[in-house]
């Protein structure tokens, strides 16, 4: 007997029907011979109607009651599960973030998982019964219902795989595992049969939308075993996991990522200090920064560009403005008509040329690089929103990943 996490999105649950069917998948893991814990995320598109909702009412709500009302959503896909299984002859029984114990802090929107009390989990298993965990949600020190970002109901399976010693943690999703790049947007991207975390938690990081990147954060950390696979066939999915063969293959992957807005604080002092206290008062905020590009400096000043999600945007902005004088800048500025495009992969490392190739790609396809960042894993280029797709078209194309892993090897 094994105990098996499993997550399904919410397009996997978005209509009567496949909630059905994934009551039948879920079954039929139990009637294996397992224990079953499923996390389900809100059905469709719930979430993006209940924001509309509130924007009715409010232009700028507080995120307290945006929490307590996107919470909602995941509570309506677990009670429609349960009465699905227990239609197909299996008891069930349903429980949102607050009742089974996940603690989070107190960052509303974008909250951390702290802590779990998985003894309601276990009870229940012990009863043989399939438990179902409203996914996206926690609850804070002070017993406000806080949310994770969008996403994270894959933080929610595998912080649970984690607790429970689960023997395998499957995320379900409307696509077959990770591939080579969107297949949306490239026809001949290729489904990898495996990835490391580390690629796994890049491509997640830089706009994949296969798996939150906390949720790899934390497979990585517990060594969860995780696989993608997709809820609409029995296909084989991509395994994630510890270690790969780095030689085996340069590059993994192509993500893009058109949530982000680039931010420029102009004219700042050219002293000690000042890129400190200005990423410092934006991590007090909660703030993620990506990008950053300093130049080099005129006179006695300097830029500092850097980028956020547009989400973060007006906040930001804000955020700066109220700090402008302390700073010591004279004005900042900012642009949403920016795409950021990553090629990923460990093997890179190893191999010379990797960023030269990607720059040569987005010549050839005529477009622009505004800003770059690399790593040892990662290289990343901020280009014009219009323009992002088809420079995914064009770097994945230069790099081959549609084609065979032996006819890399050969071409290599």
């Amino acid at each position: 007997m094994a105990l098996i996490v499993q997550k399904f999105g919410g397009s996997s649950v978005a209509n009567a029907e496949r909630v059905r069917n994934v009551a039948g998948r879920v079954v039929k893991t139990y009637r294996e011979g397992n224990d079953v814990v499923v996390v389900l995320s809100a059905q469709g598109d719930t979430t993006d109607e209940l924001i509309e909702k509130a924007k009715e009412i409010s232009e700028k709500p507080s995120k307290r009651e945006m929490d307590m009302l996107l919470s909602t959503g995941e509570q309506i896909s677990i009670a429609l599960m349960a009465m699905a299984i227990e239609k197909l002859g299996c008891q069930a029984v349903s429980f949102t973030g607050q009742q089974v114990g996940i603690k989070t802090n107190t960052i509303h929107g974008n909250a951390r998982i702290e802590d779990i009390d998985g003894s309601r989990i276990r009870a229940e298993l012990n009863r043989k019964r399939i438990v179902i965990v409203a996914g996206f949600q926690g609850i804070d020190e002070e017993g406000n219902i806080t949310t994770l970002g969008r996403g994270g109901s894959d933080t929610t399976a595998v912080a649970l795989a984690a607790i429970l010693n689960a023997d395998l943690c499957e995320i379900y999703t409307d696509v077959d595992g990770v591939y080579t790049a969107d297949p949306r947007i490239v026809p001949d991207a290729r489904k990898l049969e495996d990835i490391s975390f580390g690629e796994m938690l890049e491509l997640a990081s830089l706009g994949a939308r296969v798996l939150h990147n906390r949720s790899v954060e934390l497979a990585k950390k517990y060594n969860v075993r995780m696989v993608v696979r997709s809820s609409l066939n029995n296909h084989k999915g991509t395994l994630v996991k510890e270690v790969n063969e780095v030689e085996k293959m340069m590059i993994k992957g192509v993500a893009y990522d058109k949530d982000i807005a680039r931010i420029s604080i102009l004219a700042v002092r050219d002293i000690p200090g000042v890129a400190y206290r200005i990423f410092k008062f934006l991590a007090d905020a909660g703030i993620n920064v990506d990008i950053i590009l300093q130049s080099i400096g005129r006179g006695d000043t300097k830029d500092i560009s850097f980028t956020v999600a547009k989400s973060q945007l007006t906040e930001t902005i804000d955020l700066i403005n109220r700090n402008l004088d302390d700073i010591g800048a004279a004005d900042v500025s900012f642009s949403q008509d920016v795409a950021k495009v990553s090629v990923v992969g460990a093997g890179m490392v190893n191999h010379p040329g990797v960023a030269a190739t990607m720059f040569e790609a987005l010549a050839e396809a005529d477009i622009n690089i505004h800003m770059i960042s690399t790593s040892e894993i990662k290289i990343s280029c901020l280009v014009r929103t219009d323009e992002a797709e088809k420079a995914v078209q064009a770097v994945h194309k230069k790099f081959r990943l549609g084609e065979s892993e032996q006819a890399e090897e050969q071409a290599g």
